[in-house]
């Protein structure tokens, strides 16, 4: 299994610094409100062989069961859509993945499409996979990133909910 401190030797100084906790949150709000304003011209991009998506996730909130919105970043397997559970590499779990693990059946909107589909953590075996992809791409040096975390960062997927395995 690849862990998230993998290569962290390997890592030249500087190159995984982050912005400031309050500069990507106010980019996450813009991009929310850029994609709400336009009805998800802006914002939304379909992913590509060479490049990420941006899909909007819609989950149910755990504690208030109300809808919540997030625009996440996803790469294509088969028919399934897989992104990070990262909260900006923040330590704590951003909160549309904790929804996903109360509640995993959600929808996502892309461009041109809208599908219902259940969430769940790759398995180990799917995750060594899957990682590559992310690290391969341009996400930077996510095993950088992801070793600033306390704990393994999960690779969600989002299967359509008519073939989503049983739990």
């Amino acid at each position: 299994m690849i862990s998230d401190k993998t290569a962290l030797e390997s890592v030249q100084p500087g190159r995984t610094r982050l912005p400031p906790r309050w500069v990507i949150r106010t980019i996450w709000v813009l991009h929310r409100a850029a994609s709400a304003a336009s009805g998800g011209r802006l914002g939304l991009r379909s992913a590509t062989a060479d490049r990420a998506g941006y899909l909007e996730l819609r989950t149910t909130g755990r504690r208030s069961g109300k809808l919540r919105r997030s625009i996440l970043a996803y790469h294509l397997d088969g028919p399934n859509l897989i992104t990070l559970a990262m909260n900006g590499w923040a330590d704590s779990e951003p909160a549309w993945w904790l929804n996903l693990l109360a509640q995993p059946d959600a929808r996502v909107d892309m461009p041109g499409e809208s599908r219902r589909v259940r969430g769940r953590a790759a398995d180990p075996d799917e995750r060594a996979r899957l990682w590559a992809r992310f690290d391969a791409g341009p996400w930077g040096d996510v095993n950088a990133f992801a070793a600033r975390r306390s704990h393994e960062t999960a690779i969600v997927i989002l299967e359509p909910a008519e073939s989503a395995k049983p739990d």
